[in-house]
């Protein structure tokens, strides 16, 4: 059940085929009455005319290195879904080595299927086409591929009822602040970029540690000599036993610097580790620990929720897709557990996304939406506005952001 309170102005919630004009704010509406995203998906009728998938590549200004793997190049999935009312959808899968199932290859296949399903459908309710794409695309073996469906579905949608996506999910804000993320390098080249992020007024870092403890604290001596003021978050991926994760904690302390947040210290799997660190970092050091590789479910968090295992839940869509987030905010906020939003290493199509649903929403204390900064090119034309840490989100349709479909990386698609 969708119930956590995203209320849309909309005159008219009867079934309808807008014709989709794309304008740069909606129209006014008259006499707007709230409802839920809920009743929007059992009331939209929903007829796919095409969808399509294409690779999305795009390099990185650097390689990206984190405690279980490394990522050279952006290696992404990009889908197009277009309604018979003419508005279009995008929607990005993201693929990160060790972290989603899905490698690139597997998730053009699946995303290929998933679009031949959606034209062959017969035109059904929103709520219907979330239920069909889940019995295609289901659990977190095929989450990413899943979520860029939805995300698609949800755009093209939100373009049919002339809302921008921000206010289809609450409407709370039209801005976020964002962290910015130091991969794991050398000490010298954190310090270098942890300045460059000052002068961009970035305020919390986020580092990347895991692989080597005695290395990570020299990159933290280096990033606090140039950046003194910042808060930081700690996310090992991972990549720590539980007593290094309280050694760290340890060194840190000694340091006179405590973290804003510790993320996933030890292994997924590591329910008792996780626990145990949790409770000694939030007890002994006053620091927060996040759970992220150990949510992929809602199962998951119901069970950290139970055992108090963390303080904070890490959402990322392509772990869960977006219906799937959107249940496990529900339980997480009636829990008392903070939220942490994240991502994979993505282009503005999707983080823009959780960036819409993050503003709209207004209930994540941590945001970490920042990869579309780490590429050294922006396929994404329009979408929201950057300046340094701040992002704005427009009253432009739905993202707002689109491709130049002809014009992104050339491989496998499917035919229209």
């Amino acid at each position: 059940m969708l119930s956590v309170g995203f209320y849309l102005p909309f005159n008219n919630i009867k079934p309808q085929k807008p014709i989709c004009q794309m304008a740069s704010s909606p129209p006014a509406a008259a006499a707007p009455t709230s409802f839920s995203f809920k009743n929007l998906t059992q009331t939209f009728t929903v007829d796919v005319q095409r969808a399509e998938n294409r690779p999305l590549n795009v390099p990185l200004i650097a390689p990206f290195t984190i405690a279980t793997s490394r990522l050279d190049q952006v290696e992404n999935v990009a889908i197009r879904i277009e309604l018979s009312n003419g508005c279009v959808g995008w929607g990005e899968a993201p693929v990160l080595p060790h972290v989603t199932a899905e490698d690139q290859q597997t998730a053009m296949v699946k995303a290929s299927e998933a679009c031949e399903v959606l034209k062959e459908s017969p035109a059904m309710a929103l709520g219907s086409v979330f239920g069909v794409v889940a019995g295609l695309l289901p659990g977190h073996q095929f989450a990413s591929v899943r979520a860029a469906v939805e995300m698609a579905l949800i755009d093209a949608v939100a373009k049919s009822v002339s809302m921008p996506l921000w206010r289809l999910f609450g409407g709370v804000s039209n801005t976020i602040t964002t962290d910015i993320t130091i991969p794991i390098v050398s000490p010298a080249e954190a310090a270098e970029l942890a300045s460059k992020y000052r002068k961009q007024g970035f305020t919390t870092l986020k580092l990347k540690v895991g692989k080597n403890l005695k290395e990570d604290i020299e990159v933290l001596r280096a990033i606090r000599a140039v950046h003194p003021d910042s808060s930081f978050i700690l996310d090992a991926n991972e990549g720590y036993k539980p007593q290094e994760a309280v050694e760290v904690l340890e060194k840190l302390y000694e340091m006179g610097v405590t973290p804003v947040l510790f993320e996933q210290p030890v292994h997924r799997d590591d329910w008792e580790g996780l626990g145990h660190v949790s409770h000694i970092a939030k007890d002994k050091f006053g620091v927060s620990v996040a759970a992220d590789e150990s949510c992929r479910s809602l199962d998951d968090v119901k069970k950290i929720v139970k055992g108090n295992l963390a303080d904070v839940i890490n959402i990322k869509l392509a772990k869960v897709g977006v219906l799937g987030a959107l249940e496990i905010i529900e339980v997480v906020r009636a829990s008392g557990l903070n939220l942490m939003i994240g991502g994979m290493v993505e282009t503005r199509l999707a983080m823009g996304f959780a960036g819409h649903l993050s503003a709209g929403l207004g209930c994540f204390k941590f945001i970490d939406l920042d990869t579309p900064l780490l590429l050294s090119e922006d396929p994404v034309l329009d979408g929201y506005e950057v300046s340094g840490a701040v992002y704005k989100f427009t009253n432009a349709r739905g993202h707002g952001g689109f491709l130049h479909w002809d014009n992104i990386a050339w491989g496998l698609q499917t035919s229209e």
